[in-house]
Formats: C-alpha cells, structure tokens, sequence
C-alpha cells in the first residue's frame, strides 16, 4: 500500500483519513511484518496494525507463539470450523487486510519467477482476514521493555480454491471481500460467522490481471517500487 491508497480505503470502510494508523508504504510484505488490518471495534470500523501470522491469545511461551506464528499466515477456508485456531476467531474477530495485489510464484526452486496479481485499475482489494491478540511473554533481559506490558495485534489471510487465473500458478489463493460485502465480513455482532462465511469463495476470473515482475521480489530484503517493474503479462 502507498499513501495514495489512504484515502480510497478511509472512504471504502467510511472512516476519517485522520483515523488511519501512519502506513509506510510497502511493495514486499513478509509475514511477521506489520501490515494495516481493518476489524469492528463496537459498531465502527477501526484500521490498526497487526503482525502477520496469527498467534491465538493462549499462547504463552515466545518460542512457541514464533512457530504458531509461521504456521498461521494462511488458513483454509474449509476447515475455519474445524480448526481451535480459527473456530473463535471466525466468530469473534472477522478483520480484512487492504492491499493493492499479491505475488505467486512459478518454476524450480532454482529459478522462482515471481507473478504479481492486480486489480487493472491498480485500486485495492481486500483480503479476508481472522485476527487475534496475545501478550509476549517475559523473556529474561526484557524486563524493562515496554512492549512487554501490551498485547500484540496478529492476523492471518483465509485463503480458497484458485480462480482460472490463479489454478496454473497455484492451487490456493487469498479470498477477496467484495466491496460491497466488507460490513457483512466485519460485522461480527450482526452476521454469524455461518452467513459469513458465504463470502469465502474465488474470486472472479476477470477481478485480477498478472504480470511478471523484478526477480528481486524473491528476498524479503527488497522493498522498493521498482520491484513491480512490468515485464510481460501473464497469457
């Protein structure tokens, strides 16, 4: 997101522009890095930022919530409800995650080439997203430190089954909230996650355009806008 984005996003969740947390624009999201998540606080829509890869509020131990953390940045749709990680969250603590594409990637693991998916008009999409809140645990050294007193913000992208756009490059890919359907997602007091849920399907075929984009994408090093340099189109 950049911060051209900000204003579109304010007027899509019907909030303030002031109200939005100071986003640094980013090209090359990792998870573990903090990225801005939109959730209902009471009856309005709240942008805070969030680490991705969700970590449950029970999670005590700092080793355990990394690895939790690394296991959690995606969760099928199909088994929300089958799964304790995403049971509660599903119902409780439905969130989307604005963005304006996401990269797949094709070939060898010697020669991964990265695709970048869009929207042609470069507007955002909106991921469905679970998130969740847990309070790091005292690491010895850290007494003092001040993050240790507050709880975490983390979330995870529910993804589905691909769209013909998607299936050749891979056979999963983030469910995205249609506009219009962002309340019904976040409306966690009024909507059960049963109705929700409803909107956990591909998205249309002609939604998205993809187009190779700078090898460099490949490190989570890099994060500049010439990484989505066109270079061809997906046929």
């Amino acid at each position: 997101m950049t911060d051209e984005q900000l204003e579109p996003l304010a007027a899509d969740l019907g909030v303030p522009v002031a109200s939005l947390p100071r986003i640094r624009p980013r090209y090359n999201i990792a998870p573990t890095d903090e990225h801005p998540i939109a959730r209902m606080e009471f009856e309005d829509p709240e942008v805070i930022l969030a680490k991705w890869g969700l970590i449950n509020h029970w999670i005590k131990d700092p080793k355990k919530a990394t690895q939790v953390a690394s296991r959690q940045i995606n969760a099928r749709a199909e088994s929300l409800f089958e799964r304790a990680a995403y049971r509660e969250a599903i119902e409780r603590r439905r969130c989307i995650v604005p963005a304006d594409g996401f990269f797949e990637w094709s070939g060898p693991k010697t020669d991964r080439r990265p695709y970048w998916y869009h929207r042609p008009d470069g507007g955002l999409i909106y991921f469905a997203g679970l998130y969740d809140f847990w309070k790091p645990g005292q690491v010895p050294g850290t007494e003092n430190a001040v993050d240790e007193a507050h709880w975490q913000p983390t979330f995870t992208i529910v993804t589905t089954t691909p769209n013909a756009l998607i299936e050749p490059i891979h056979d999963r890919m983030p469910v995205i909230i249609p506009g219009g359907a962002i309340d019904a997602w976040l409306d966690v007091r009024n909507v059960p996650a049963s109705d929700a849920s409803k909107l956990l399907v591909p998205a249309p075929d002609d939604l998205l355009v993809a187009r190779t984009v700078s090898n460099r994408v490949n490190s989570v090093k890099n994060d500049t806008p010439d990484l989505l340099i066109e270079e061809r189109a997906l046929l």
